[in-house]
């Protein structure tokens, strides 16, 4: 049975058994029996074709009656002029992949609910534009189909349509199956579940959803080709809106994606209602209801979810490999060279002047504070943006602006902050998609799979070769996004934080393998903020803030630079005030965390930190990005559900209450990059922070509180009625506080509140903390700028891969030597 629904090989046998098993239907049934089995085998046909571009592309569509009504017509059409019925069939077919294609070009510019109108809108376009055809269409009368089709000189009836529906359907399944495990079938699944990182591999999702638009069109046209000697008669009442419905409940009725299931789900969706017929005037109730129980038992379809209660087999796993495969090494490599790169969105500027030279063999690590520009820079790199200034060669070629498929072509392959492997691909398919970058009509052998497995041995990949890749681990999913990076044996690699949530040993593995890599001639740009790995393994670092170098050279210069100990630890012009006088106060914590874990899916980030805010405490929390500083202030305010430890808030347990209840106890989260509603005005933002507190939930707000509020942020005041989308990053800073005071909290958590601000707007802010200190507020914050953060606090923990490595009051952090080594590595 597992064979039946999962396993390739015995697919096409049980796809012909069920083919004859419809044929023999035919041959045992007559009169209207004939009728409903072409229709079921027809709604196959179209269901087939749906599925290439939703279970497939992830594309859903609502206008699949407009291609069965292309079908259909032309095919009447042209047989009425005198065509061959089996001429007619293939021309009502590529006419029909040649709208989807068309259809594909407006399709491909939105994407959601916004797709689902656009071939909404095509659907009802095609039915009125058949009423409004006059005579070459029949109008709203239609056309009558006296005659039917003829082979070899024999008229063809109602049985023998069935047949040939029967056997277009058992077709259509199998060209799905071979579809499915195809290069452009693992391409459209790629696309579907990270287009980003199949556009890095060389694919153009344009294309590929392209050709999902008309491969679907087209089996959809077919089937309404057979339709009109079916029927011998149609009209565009016979291609209703609701017919597209069907065509979609039939796909994901039996499961979407799976070969057989538009099969059950056309069983489901034409049978019910034939079975229904003595009931016309409840049958689209008892149809509806149906479909509702189905997808509440089972969400995946029938198909899908059988298939996955059943055990799988056992898995092939790599051999044990140190030494790269020999068609990763490089004899000759060329630089990659960077100049003058800038980008600016809006007004701000991303990025500028960036310039440096990767050169083969060698790691370059650019690094930085939050907001530096680091993934900017690699995202021109890749092609994702277009730089507004600067060039970017490979060797002689000049590669700014072109896209990100091209770029990958060229030799350019890199991974992401949060990985982005394509889950419903095995382990080995996500490594053999990128061995010929963006070749869809390549076919795979078992040489690719062979290679496959070598670079995954390469990379310290162990686990199966056949597991699906949603189903890994986190350090695995890093590895196999790397062998998969290296599969189009690039010149140039980027690697977008690769360290993030891996614990300590499986870095140090990881620092190994970049060296590795790098050995075999391939220029390594690696942007990441754990410093020992940075400093162990960097060949040359270029070190930005704010969107500008600041520092270049190897990792003994970088480490000396003051600028760069300015641009971790704050520097000179912002300034804050220290408490007049120490602070003292209850013992008791307000809130305090032990031993909590927490983290993203399978990535652990908080490794049993424990810590305590006091009333009226100012606390800072510290550490170099990616420690884990705004992972503990999610999980403090139940954003993110820890996985282990007590978070205790006012003596109230709070580690498994929703965010919302949360915030009703007394604590308020300003969150990193402000997150004010930009729709509404600041004093609607300021009201709302009230929301929380159980006297003010039916509305009634004193206004001198927002007066007050105001009075603290005069910039606020004078933008009163503006809407907030419309405010300075200055400005919402200060009014995602003012939104957090509002709620009157315990504790207010500040989540990196410089982030992007100007040097003058951060002495202004932290003037305001320093107000609310002194006012007896009790405060938790994370700031980048570790010098200024400590100046106003009265005690702080420092964080590293998830720990807390130091801890103390501002004047004994501010003279260890861990927080700069937190931050920029051991010297």
């Amino acid at each position: 049975m597992r064979a039946l629904l999962r396993g390739p090989a015995a697919m096409p046998l049980a796809i012909l058994a069920l083919t004859l098993a419809g044929l023999g239907l035919v041959a045992a049934t007559s009169g209207y029996s004939h009728f409903v089995i072409a229709l079921v085998a027809l709604t196959v046909l179209a269901g087939t074709g749906l599925n290439v571009l939703l279970g497939l592309g992830g594309l859903i569509s609502f206008g699949h009656a407009g291609f069965y009504a292309l079908g259909a017509y032309a095919s009447a059409i042209l047989t009425l002029k005198g065509v061959s019925f089996w001429l007619a069939l293939p021309a009502a077919t590529a006419i029909a992949a040649l709208v989807g294609a068309a259809l594909a070009v407006p399709a491909m510019r939105v994407r959601g609910p916004y797709l689902a109108m656009v071939t909404i809108a095509f659907g009802f376009l095609v039915e009125h534009a058949l009423i409004e055809g006059g005579e070459l269409t029949g109008g709203q009368n239609g056309l009558v189909v006296a005659t039917g089709p003829s082979l070899f000189g024999q008229p063809l009836g109602e049985r023998d349509l069935a047949i040939l529906a029967v056997i277009a359907a058992g077709l259509s399944l199998y060209g799905f199956h071979r579809l499915r495990h195809a290069r452009l079938g693992q391409a459209l699944r790629a696309v579907r579940d990270a287009d980003v990182a199949a556009a890095s591999l060389g694919f153009d999702p344009v294309r590929v959803k392209t050709a999902a638009f008309a491969i679907s069109a087209a089996l959809t046209g077919l089937a309404g080709a057979v339709l009109p000697p079916l029927m011998l008669f149609i009209a565009p009442s016979s291609f209703p809106f609701t017919q597209s419905i069907l065509f979609v409940l039939a796909v994901v009725v039996g499961g979407a994606g799976t070969v057989l299931g538009p099969l059950f789900g056309a069983l489901v969706t034409v049978l019910l209602p034939e079975a229904l017929a003595g009931l016309a005037e409840y049958r689209l109730l008892f149809f509806g209801l149906t479909t509702l129980v189905v997808l509440w038992l089972v969400p995946a379809g029938l198909v899908g979810s059988l298939a996955r209660l059943l055990p799988r087999g056992g898995a092939a796993r790599p051999a044990p490999q140190a030494e790269a495969p020999d068609f990763l090494r490089r004899t000759e490599g060329e630089p990659l060279t960077v100049e003058g790169l800038g980008i600016a969105f809006g007004g701000i500027r991303a990025a500028d002047g960036v310039a440096f030279a990767a050169l083969p063999g060698a790691i370059t690590s650019v690094i930085g504070p939050n907001g530096a520009g680091k993934t900017t820079v690699l995202n021109m790199i890749s092609g994702f943006y277009r730089p507004s200034a600067g060039t970017i060669r490979l060797g002689a070629r000049e590669l700014a602006g072109r896209p990100a498929h091209a770029i990958a072509r060229a030799g350019i392959a890199r991974t992401y902050q949060t990985t982005r492997l394509f889950g419903s691909l095995s382990v080995v398919e996500n490594v053999i998609l990128a061995r010929a970058p963006g070749r869809l009509l390549r076919r795979a052998g078992a040489r690719d799979r062979q290679e496959a497995a070598a670079l995954l041995a390469f990379v310290g990949y162990d686990g199966a070769l056949d597991r699906p890749a949603a189903e890994l681990p986190h350090v695995d999913r890093r590895l196999v996004e790397i062998a998969r990076a290296l599969a189009g044996t690039p010149r140039v690699l980027l690697l977008d934080e690769p360290a993030a949530g891996l614990a300590r040993a499986e870095t140090d593995r990881l620092g190994a393998l970049l060296r590795r890599i790098a050995a075999c001639g391939i220029a390594v740009i690696l942007v990441e903020h754990d410093m020992p790995l940075v400093m162990g393994v960097s060949d040359r670092i270029l070190v930005m803030d704010a969107g500008r170098p600041i520092a270049r050279g190897t990792p003994a210069e970088v480490r000396r630079d003051p600028a760069v100990l300015r641009a971790y630890l704050g520097a000179a012009e912002t300034l804050a005030r220290p408490r007049s006088a120490p602070w003292d106060g209850p013992a008791d914590p307000v809130l305090a965390a032990h031993g909590l874990r927490a983290g993203y899916g399978a990535a652990p980030v908080l490794d049993g930190i424990s810590l305590a805010v006091r009333p009226g405490e100012t606390v800072a929390l510290l550490g170099s990005n990616g420690a884990g500083k705004s992972t503990a202030m999610r999980a403090l305010a139940g954003l993110l559900r820890p996985v282990d430890g007590a978070v205790v808030l006012a003596d109230a347990p709070i580690a498994a209450l929703p965010a919302h209840r949360i915030a009703r106890l007394g604590l308020a989260l300003v969150p990193e990059g402000r997150q004010v509603f930009p729709e509404l005005t600041v004093v609607e933002n300021i009201r709302l922070g009230a929301w929380s507190r159980s006297d003010s939930r039916g509305g009634r707000i004193d206004p001198a509180e927002v007066e007050a509020l105001l009075d603290r942020f005069p910039r606020l005041r004078e933008r009163a009625d503006s809407r907030a989308g419309l405010l300075s990053g200055g400005e919402q800073q200060m009014l995602a506080i003012a939104r957090g005071m509002m709620a009157r909290p315990r504790i207010l958590l500040l989540d990196e509140p410089s982030l992007g601000l100007a040097p003058a707007i951060i002495n202004a802010l932290y003037a305001t903390v320093a107000d609310l200190r002194d006012g007896g507020t009790t405060i938790l914050i994370v700031d980048q700028m570790a010098a200024l953060a400590l100046t106003v606090a009265d005690r702080g923990y420092v964080l590293e891969q998830g720990r807390v490595a130091a801890a103390g009051t501002a004047a004994e952090l501010r003279a260890d030597t861990a927080l700069e080594a937190a931050y920029l590595g051991a010297a």
